[in-house]
């Protein structure tokens, strides 16, 4: 675009994780000539929640009928195959098992049943014997088979996001000013200046940052879990040979404890969700006051702990006491051993909390004058990723014709 009209770009995107940059891919697909410039404060793109999960493409059977997540997980996961596919990047159709260890699950696992059908998925119910047709090491009572289900390499992904978004992506400066104006919006960063007409904002684990930095009141705060997980030893990894899932707790926002082959070869098993005492904190020794006591700080925090404080317990011993940890995983994998668990990276969800304690459930977009924010993208975002970028990007473009 002309410089000389006193901006560097149409759209400044605010996060080079893989919702950031499919944002980016979105644009140039919808408007080309639609300058954009994505700014990361990693050396790299996709160094955070894009780089820290399972590669898991959801199938969208968990998630309610109508909701965002359901309809973007849904279509993305069709999409995310066919753009591996015609990209030439790593991607494999491997089904998933949700499985029931006890008699108390089986309601709640006819219910997904339900539901994957209404989202118009393969699903398969089964009985013992037919669980051990897909896994024979595998116990439960019942389970669904869903063949929607495969792996992939998000950091892959992103990095095409990028190069065919034609978007110019800056790393390694951090956004540390926003000064919206009435005809765009100045961003600074520890490198330089960015002089935009929009800004959209897809910073993750800091995303409410952000929202408050451009002056815009989220009315969430983002409350890290981190994800804990273990890769089976390679005798264990033998036992293993597709995705194995627990019935999920609809009281509880995660999955549980799952069984997860990658495009390796390895099976990683996790995670679990403890608080993270920083927003990028990946082990129990990264510690962050600041960003800890600002997590304190938000009454939503306090009142989130009050709902769910025993689910959260069990979380936290199975973080912090290894044996704890090999007795969950041998509920759907008996075989598995104490050794067989070898530590893996951990991830960091990102977690919109409200005010009263409300975990979002689903994705959550906000606009103001100039801007727009991603206040909630956890998982299955990277599996949604292609059409949550055409929403922000249509939203973005919105208020460049405004």
């Amino acid at each position: 675009m002309d410089t000389t009209s006193g901006y560097d770009c149409d759209v400044v995107v605010v996060g080079g994780g893989i919702v950031g940059l499919s944002t980016a891919y979105a644009v140039g697909r919808a408007a080309p000539g639609t300058s954009v410039i994505v700014l990361e404060k990693e050396p790299a793109v996709a160094g955070h929640q894009t780089g820290h999960n399972s590669g898991v493409v959801h199938s969208g059977l968990y998630y309610k009928p109508g909701s965002l997540k359901a309809r973007f997980a849904v279509e993305g996961a069709r999409e995310m195959a066919a753009f591996c596919r015609e990209h030439g990047l790593p991607y494999r159709s491997t089904g998933k098992l949700v499985v029931a260890t006890g008699s108390e699950e089986l309601p709640r696992l006819h219910a997904l049943a339900q539901r994957g059908r209404e989202h118009g998925l393969s699903v398969r119910e089964l009985g013992a014997a037919g669980i051990a047709e897909y896994e024979p090491q595998v116990s439960g009572v019942a389970a669904l088979h869903i063949g929607d289900t495969g792996i992939c390499d998000y950091p892959a992904v992103a990095r095409a996001y990028a190069k065919l978004s034609g978007a110019q992506v800056r790393t390694g400066g951090a956004v540390v000013s926003i000064a919206r104006r009435a005809d765009g919006v100045t961003v600074g960063t520890t490198l330089a200046e960015v002089r935009a007409r929009v800004l959209v904002n897809c910073a993750g684990l800091h995303s409410d940052r952000i929202a408050r930095m451009a002056g815009d009141e989220p009315g969430v705060r983002i409350v890290p879990f981190r994800g804990e997980y273990f890769e089976l030893s390679a005798r264990a990894a033998e036992l293993v040979h597709s995705l194995v899932y627990p019935v999920p707790d609809p009281a509880f926002p995660f999955l549980g404890v799952h069984l997860t082959r990658d495009l390796h070869g390895g099976v990683h098993v996790g995670p679990n969700a403890v608080p993270a005492t920083a927003r990028e904190g990946y082990s129990w020794s990264r510690i962050s006051p600041r960003e800890f006591a600002g997590t304190l700080a938000w009454p939503g925090a306090w009142r989130l702990a009050a709902k769910h404080w025993r689910a959260e317990a069990v979380e936290v011993r199975r973080s912090l006491s290894h044996r704890a940890f090999t007795r969950d995983v041998q509920r759907l994998l008996p075989a598995v051993s104490s050794a067989d668990l070898i530590p893996a990276p951990a991830g960091v969800r990102a977690q919109a909390v409200g005010r009263d304690g409300t975990l979002l459930d689903d994705f959550a977009f906000a606009e103001a004058p100039r801007t727009v924010h991603v206040l909630n993208a956890p998982s299955p975002a990277a599996t949604a990723s292609l059409p949550i970028g055409r929403e922000i990007a249509r939203r973005a473009l919105a208020q460049l014709a405004g």
